[in-house]
């Protein structure tokens, strides 16, 4: 059976949504309680959900806005499930999302941006463009300004911020991430995890990812 997705208000979720949410991500080391995923869905405007025969599968907070004009996703704390077909519900999730933003800014190319702190969260910029940080690529001044300025939206201070790395550094609460660990590991380029090598998990460290989807790449999703 298809993974049905759907993206909707944070407004319409009620306690048992978020305990639905709390009780899929206990497995994980990010994983959020009920009190911190309500602190979310106050955050951030929609939630796109992922359900297999009507079973929560993976879940994602996200708002679309622009930032200094440049039309943006901007993902939250999020998981997925860890099964076969965790690959699966990333891809519908992160399509869903894109969707949305090709409603909400036709004929525009769209940036994408989050926290991660695990290398299988790269896949969420499988098919996404000039992704920063990458290995082997030294960031240009306007990107690693990207990286302060979504750090800034993320709330995070400068001196928690290393803007040439973009790495953060958390104070022992949990990290808002996209929370996805790779099917096949060992399949992930050491280069890739290198990236996230600095990062102390249980500070709540984060790296800063960003890419961007093309206007033309939008549109066939309408």
């Amino acid at each position: 059976m298809a993974i049905a997705i759907e993206t909707r208000d944070c407004t319409a979720l009620g306690d048992s949504d978020l305990a639905e949410m709390a009780d899929l991500c206990a497995v994980s080391s990010n994983a959020y309680e009920v009190g911190s995923l309500s602190k979310q869905a106050e955050a951030w405007v929609l939630v796109t959900e992922a359900r297999d025969n009507g079973k929560l599968r993976g879940f994602s907070f996200c708002t679309l806005e622009r930032i200094g004009g440049t039309p943006c996703v901007l993902i939250g704390a999020g998981h997925t499930c860890r099964t076969t077909r965790r690959d699966t519900v990333l891809r519908g999730i992160v399509t869903d999302q894109l969707r949305r933003a090709a409603l909400s800014f036709p004929d525009e190319d769209v940036l994408v941006g989050m926290q991660i702190n695990d290398p299988g969260a790269f896949e969420a910029f499988k098919n996404l463009h000039d992704v920063v940080p990458r290995s082997g690529h030294k960031a240009t001044g306007e990107e690693r300004a990207w990286g302060r300025r979504l750090a800034k939206r993320f709330g995070i201070g400068s001196l928690s911020y290393a803007d040439r790395v973009f790495t953060t550094r958390g104070k022992g609460g949990p990290p808002v991430v996209l929370d996805h660990a790779s099917l096949k590991p060992k399949q992930i380029r050491a280069e890739t995890a290198e990236l996230l090598d600095g990062l102390v998990l249980e500070d709540g460290d984060t790296l800063i990812v960003h890419g961007w989807v093309m206007a033309e790449e939008l549109e066939k999703l309408l």
